[in-house]
């Protein structure tokens, strides 16, 4: 009796389990367009993109269910034949104890053993469905594993190799023979790139979408790790000091600013490093400063999550304001321009090349007029680039 049953609980796991796998990933696929979908509800109402949400939400709602029903069915299935074993067994015994002869037990005791039987039968079916259903649960700690096994990125700090206070003093940006892929086994999206930036030369970066202009940006903040090839900023390799010595000195103004809940100080100087008076000389770099006067908390102002209760060039000018605290010798633009009004362009750039004149710009760009005042331009394509050094070419 045990034998069968084993064998038809390994037969049923053997689809049940990849039934669950499946079920855990459209559900996630799910999940994830129903947040998206909240979150960007004001943008697709504005759009009236509406039915097109709506079927794709109906699309993973019926990819979901796939999985779902032939996982339920297949248990089903399991329990039915188990019943009908035990059934089968139950009845075969109670043939068996008719056949014998007369007297050899007592009618109280046939009738004991029948119904412990048909108990035990119910406990023995309970309990493989029990452990069937763990079975198939325990495919969340699977995937929870898969997570886990992530390989981390670099230390923050390698103590035995950490960067001079003052580094870097020049801004020079070498990049040599580099080449990024985002999985071991995938193919490279950088192929070879090599450049040299001085100190306080302004780069452009242009290029269509997916020409790997961010991939780029990426690899010097070591968010992505080159397969070969490496960065070195004066004379430093950047691969060889940890993550933090590393982001803590560069700047960067992204295209989507980030804010964080807090006040406009804490989002301005999170470690508390500056005073308020090097706070406010920022602001009125920044044109901000009337926009903070006005609210009556001055720097300890409301910042509400994601910076919703400030406009878009608002919270571009404080990413700028940042930069301008840190004074950092390489300043990143990553198509910080994309998302503003003109005026808040002309804001941004106004100062940025008024107080980063000393310092290595680099601005990622879509448009042309972004990068006109760059020394050196160059254009990627495909992982790919080639130096343009007349802005007229570009044109």
């Amino acid at each position: 009796m045990f034998f069968p049953f084993f064998a038809m609980q390994r037969y049923y796991l053997a689809s049940a389990k990849e039934l669950m796998r499946i079920n855990g990933t459209t559900k996630s696929a799910l999940a994830n367009h129903l947040g998206e979908s909240i979150s960007g509800a004001i943008t697709i109402r504005a759009f009236e993109e509406e039915d097109r949400f709506f079927d794709k939400n109906s699309d993973l709602v019926d990819k979901n269910a796939i999985p779902y029903f032939y996982n339920f069915a297949t248990t089903e299935w399991l329990i039915q034949r188990l019943e009908i074993m035990s059934a089968a067994v139950l009845s075969f015994s109670a043939f068996l104890i008719v056949l014998l002869p007369p007297g050899t037990f007592s009618p109280g005791f046939v009738g004991m053993a029948l119904s412990y039987g048909l108990s035990l039968n119910m406990s023995f079916v309970s309990s493989i469905r029990k452990q069937c259903t763990f079975a198939n649960q325990i495919i969340s700690v699977e995937r929870v594993n898969q997570y886990m096994d992530i390989k981390s990125e670099a230390a923050e700090v390698i103590e035995e190799n950490r960067p001079a206070l003052d580094w870097p003093q020049i801004g020079s940006v070498e990049i040599r023979d580099l080449k990024i892929r985002y999985r071991k086994d995938g193919p490279l999206v950088l192929h070879g790139i090599s450049c040299k930036f001085e100190g306080g030369d302004k780069i452009g970066i242009v290029g269509r979408t997916g020409s790997g202009k961010t991939t780029l940006i990426g690899a010097l903040f070591r968010i992505v790790e080159p397969s070969g090839g490496k960065i070195i900023i004066d004379s430093l390799d950047i691969t060889s000091i940890g993550l933090h010595d590393l982001r803590s000195r560069l700047g960067i103004i992204p295209q989507d600013p980030t804010l964080f809940q807090g006040t406009v100080r804490y989002n301005l100087d999170p470690l508390g490093q500056f005073s308020d008076q090097q706070i406010w000389e920022v602001l009125d770099k920044c044109q901000l400063l009337e926009a903070v006067q006005e609210k009556e908390q001055g720097l300890d102002s409301l910042v509400a999550e994601d910076g919703s209760n400030w406009s878009m060039g608002q919270r571009q000018l404080f990413c700028l304001g940042r930069a301008l605290l840190r004074r950092c010798r390489i300043l990143v633009l990553d198509e910080a321009t994309a998302s503003i009004d003109n005026g808040t362009d002309v804001v941004l750039q106004k100062t940025i090349r008024k107080e980063f004149k000393q310092c290595t710009v680099i601005t990622v760009a879509h448009r042309i007029p972004t990068v006109m005042d760059c020394d050196m331009v160059l254009a990627m394509s495909d992982g790919m680039l080639s130096y343009i050094t007349n802005i007229i070419e570009l044109q």
